[in-house]
């Protein structure tokens, strides 16, 4: 039986990459050595459980490296002051990113992490935050407490429904804990992402992918050369289809949220991940995700069909298509959401 391949047009020197390889490396993946720049989850039981330091210093008394904005100082503290009390880390170095919703740093660990340095992605406070039309995503999703629960009680549900302050709040740590939870599935499934160490307080704790004096870049600030574009299109395309084994859609899948480190890449940004089966628009979704991984390497030569593999992968996931689209799935600010709503929009779908 012939092999299927993700990539049907790449010319004569490229290595035929079937689907059944793709699916046997998944299961031997966690046998393999760790890359170093991806640093395995911690054993919460090795890190102290108190809420004090013995010195008594914490981390608004302590001379940080960063030095952040009077501002930002104060978001800093009240997001990461209790992981420095619990000596996750010992010092923010700087800031490796900062953005409309989140920002995130870099910290000098701890000797219990057994890795140096950690990333710590500190969310806007909510009445900064400017995510557009994240109902969208949020649809079909149970909301999560602070510890990753499905909310049950029914005041606060009816909060979340009401969009009280507190119901927007719960709705701000649930958006958080659902891109942990994503995390930690998918990093346990052996999938290209940072290692989930801890969350709370506005803030989650990852593996930090980089080295001491240069974080990596997305895709999109690096040059490739083409056997290299094809073999990392190959390995995103088997991160998507190990996302849905998982239940899971990125929903913002990009080269600007894929680092690239040392020839490898990992995917990250997951706090808009949907269920295929949940979301009205899912598919679409889905396709779209890989219409823009497929516009990024198209520009080194890269040649297939990414409609007919998003229509091929999901259907061999067994869900069904639903010839539904929703214009508000759709980002207005960006070309490619234009060119793809144009498509639907003359039948060329």
């Amino acid at each position: 039986m012939p092999s299927k391949t993700y990539i049907d047009e790449f010319g004569d020197d490229l290595v035929e990459v079937p689907y059944r390889h793709i699916r046997n490396a998944r299961q031997t993946s966690q046998k393999k050595e760790p890359r170093p720049v991806k640093r395995a989850v911690p054993d919460v039981r090795e890190l102290p459980t108190s809420t004090a330091r013995q010195n008594g210093d914490g981390l608004a008394e302590i001379e940080l490296t960063y030095t952040p904005s009077r501002h930002e100082r104060g978001w800093i503290l009240d997001s990461l002051s209790d992981f420095y009390d619990q000596e996750w880390f010992s010092d923010i170095l700087r800031q490796i990113k900062g953005g409309k919703e989140a920002s995130v740093y870099l910290c000098q660990t701890k000797t219990a992490l057994q890795a140096p340095l950690l990333a710590a992605k500190v969310y806007r406070p909510r009445r900064f935050r400017n995510l557009k039309k994240d109902h969208i995503y949020r649809e079909g999703r149970e909301n999560l407490d602070e510890n990753g629960n499905p909310i049950r009680n029914a005041g606060m549900l009816h909060a979340i429904r009401k969009k009280t302050d507190y119901g927007k709040q719960l709705t701000h740590t649930a958006w958080i804990e659902y891109e942990y939870r994503t995390l930690q599935i998918l990093h346990a499934a052996g999938a290209d992402v940072p290692a989930p160490y801890t969350r709370g307080n506005n803030a989650i704790l990852m593996g930090y992918i980089g080295d001491e004096d240069q974080a990596a870049p997305t895709l999109h600030e690096v040059h490739l050369s083409q056997v290299e574009a094809r073999r990392l299109y190959t390995q995103a395309l088997h991160n998507v289809e190990l996302m849905l084994d998982h239940q899971l859609i990125h929903g913002d899948l990009s080269a600007f949220n894929i680092l690239y480190w040392q020839g490898e890449i990992t995917l990250i940004d997951f706090p808009q991940a949907i269920h295929p089966e949940q979301n009205v628009n899912a598919y679409w979704i889905f396709e779209r995700d890989l219409m823009r991984l497929y516009e990024f390497f198209a520009s080194y030569g890269i040649r297939g069909n990414p409609k007919r593999l998003a229509a091929d992968l999901w259907k061999k996931h067994g869900y069904r298509i639903e010839h539904l689209v929703d214009p508000a799935y759709l980002d207005a600010d960006r070309q490619e959401d234009h060119r793809y709503w144009k498509q639907i929009s003359e039948g060329n779908h």
